[in-house]
């Protein structure tokens, strides 16, 4: 039997990988895919089963899901096409009787009323009604949203956003992926949600932070919805995403990327990274090397 994991190609599935083989888990055994396999070379020769599958082919997924006894569905970036593609993933996972399924939802799935949520919240429903003994994992923002920003932000001094003085619940890309392996590989999470994010904090202390970390003076700057997507459109992000960046931060606004719960920890059996840290740790990355 195999645990696969879709969108290995991509930071948070690569991760997962990552995790599972640090583990101990026997790389044969996991089924790294993706719409490109060339991009899971490296896995293939660490041992790693490499198999394609692209949610928009739906021909591809009967095979890369074949025989598997864990599932984990990495939710896609193409934010117009997501609930479409990830239920051929669904039907798939289905055919092929998966017994352990998880999805990596948003934070406020059933309530936020943010562009990003409802692709998320038509997939929870969906899945439940396909395959009740599923695991939601509704994850919140990653602190690398804003930590790979880092060099951009330190030459204008400034954070920029749309979030006002909104509560966010990030954490690190490696917890949200240390908790899929929790729910992938341990028993009792079947019929699950876990709403999972990190210590909050506003886009304000985050600027304050980073002065910190930095030593140079970062402000937060505030801008209203439709000059932030502008902004990242400017920046060279496309329109769909810049929108819906943009967007998100409207929701933050609102509280819908806040939680105060602690399934994050819980599942990973430590404190997630901090914004600190995580500041930190993208700072001295991007120093030049002697």
């Amino acid at each position: 039997m195999s645990t696969v994991i879709t969108g290995a190609s991509g930071h948070l599935g690569r991760l997962v990988v990552d995790q599972l083989l640090a583990a101990g888990h026997p790389p044969a055994q996991i089924v790294a895919t993706g719409r490109d396999v060339s991009r899971l070379t490296g896995l293939a020769q660490r041992g790693v089963t490499v198999r394609r599958a692209d949610f928009a082919d739906p021909g591809t997924l009967d095979a890369a899901f074949a025989g598997a006894d864990a599932l984990l569905l990495v939710s896609t970036t193409t934010v117009g096409e997501r609930f479409g593609n990830v239920r051929n993933a669904i039907d798939a996972a289905t055919r092929a009787d998966v017994p352990r399924i998880a999805y990596t939802s948003i934070v406020n799935a059933s309530t936020a009323r943010m562009t990003l949520a409802d692709a998320h919240r038509r997939t929870e429903d969906y899945l439940r009604e396909r395959s009740p003994a599923s695991v939601v994992l509704r994850n919140g923002w990653y602190l690398e949203n804003y930590t790979d920003q880092l060099a951009v932000i330190r030459q204008y001094g400034a954070l920029m956003g749309s979030a006002g003085d909104g509560l966010v619940s990030a954490a690190a890309r490696r917890d949200y992926a240390a908790a899929a392996v929790a729910v992938l590989t341990r028993d009792g999470h079947l019929g699950a949600t876990y709403e999972l994010g990190g210590t909050p904090f506003t886009l304000t202390e985050l600027a304050a932070t980073i002065s910190d970390v930095l030593g140079t003076r970062i402000t937060y700057r505030d801008m209203p919805v439709a000059d932030y997507t502008a902004a990242l459109t400017g920046a060279g992000l496309p329109p769909q995403m810049a929108a819906a960046v943009a967007d998100a931060d409207a929701g933050l606004a609102r509280g819908e990327l806040f939680t105060a719960s602690d399934d994050l920890e819980k599942l990973i059996g430590r404190p997630p990274t901090s914004a600190r840290d995580a500041v930190r740790n993208a700072a001295a990355a991007g120093e030049p090397r002697a």
